[in-house]
């Protein structure tokens, strides 16, 4: 029996309506029709047709242009503590499920995929680091928070803190104020360090969850990485856009002959080099701070055989909206036409996006063009995506971002 509806009506229009039903959870401001009730920012609201139909309830956003992000549609739902205690403990189960002993090293809590739309949280070990990129999980932290902490303690996992990283630009389009720092649990004392020792696929990494990109660590290629460990026993690897070093410590635990480790942040060669003696691989990986489309080129011209017969292309995002996606493959072009020219016949290529705009399709036909310019064939090995911790949704496109190629260039 359906309860009484005591939530703001969200009238839509037939355009927001067949989006709804075909199984996306957001609502444009601009399918939001002027007979609707005045809705609460951060609060919940009804979705309803014209006709007065239920499609489901969600948080409203008053400063964004998705105005409402479903949480439910069942019409039977309460948004009581026990409803978002049921979806944490959903969301946990999933991953101790796909992940196994890596549950200790992941991403718990992913969104839209997790139905907590515009909350991430990662797993350091004792620590959880989250972002609130919506007005409505704002609102439901002093509930969320402190609930997580205490499913994870009755599961006999001991979590020290929660570290908010909120010190994003995309905030303000929510309305929100940036900002970083310990959630404040009862009971909980502080930790004292914001940096922390993770292991993942038996490497251990320094973690600095306060200033490292997003919350301190990419999470999403650890599958990746033990694809590329096993092709580089004895390999000459070129490992561009490095970060925390994930890729090159994988191909020197895989039996990598030599790795260099480019990125242009000293920050992260500083890491690297920090990693790669923690796991005793400092003699094999050589951290090297430099820009990748000057290096790339620099090392073509180089006189002599080719350097290097491993080359791995981990890019950031090159677009973040569609309007740049034309611009950005030609980023992701020239650096994979360097890469192929730069590698030996029978060299190795692994090379990826994790810009949802950079469609699989598009991404494809630049590889190709690529291919065809550098005057190569490219024999693929594996194509590959984001770790189970990132799960796509198939009902919303923007989950399934991370396209990841394995290739022997023949």
């Amino acid at each position: 029996m359906k309860q009484t509806r005591n939530y703001p009506q969200a009238v839509v229009t037939p355009k927001g309506e067949r989006a709804v039903l075909g199984g996306h959870p957001w609502v444009y401001a601009a399918e939001i029709l002027p007979q609707s009730d005045p809705l609460p920012n951060g609060g919940l609201a009804d979705v309803v047709t014209q006709g007065g139909k239920y499609l489901g309830t969600g948080l409203v956003s008053l400063s964004s242009k998705i105005r409402v992000r479903l949480v439910s549609r069942n019409a039977n739902d309460r948004f009581d503590r026990d409803f978002w205690e049921r979806r944490l403990r959903y969301a946990i189960d999933y991953r101790r499920t796909v992940m196994g002993e890596q549950f200790d090293c992941c991403r718990l809590i992913f969104g839209e995929a997790d139905q907590f739309p515009g909350l991430t949280v990662d797993r350091f070990g004792e620590i959880l680091v989250t972002q609130t990129l919506s007005a409505g999980m704002e609102a439901l932290k002093p509930t969320l928070f402190p609930l997580l902490h205490e499913v994870l303690a009755q599961s006999g996992e001991r979590i020290a803190g929660i570290y908010e990283r909120n010190d994003v630009a995309i905030r303000a389009l929510e309305g929100l104020p940036e900002g970083k720092g310990f959630f404040p649990l009862p009971g909980v004392p502080q930790p004292e360090s914001t940096r922390t020792v993770i292991t993942e696929n038996g490497i251990r990494y320094q973690v600095d969850f306060e200033n490292g990109q997003k919350t301190g660590f990419f999470l999403d290629q650890k599958r990746n990485c033990q694809a590329v460990a096993r092709l580089a026993a004895g390999k000459r690897v070129l490992d561009c856009f490095t970060h925390t070093g994930s890729f090159a410590l994988n191909a020197a635990k895989g039996g990598a002959a030599a790795v260099t480790a480019v990125d242009v942040s000293e920050a992260a060669v500083q890491m690297v080099a920090e990693n790669a003696a923690l796991n005793g691989l400092s003699e094999v990986i050589t951290p090297l701070a430099a820009n990748v489309f000057d290096l790339l080129p620099e090392l073509e011209k180089r006189p002599g055989p080719a350097p290097y017969d491993f080359i791995i292309l981990d890019p950031p995002a090159f677009t973040k909206s569609r309007k740049t996606v034309e611009s950005a493959m030609r980023g992701y072009k020239e650096l994979n036409y360097r890469a192929m020219k730069l590698l030996p016949r029978g060299g190795y290529l692994a090379t990826c996006s994790c810009s949802h705009f950079a469609t699989e399709e598009l991404f494809q036909r630049m590889l190709r063009s690529a291919a065809r310019d550098a005057a190569v064939d490219l024999r693929q090995i594996e194509a590959r995506q984001q770790s189970p911790d990132h799960p796509i949704l198939w009902n919303v496109p923007e989950t399934n971002y991370l396209k990841f190629y394995l290739f022997q260039v023949v």
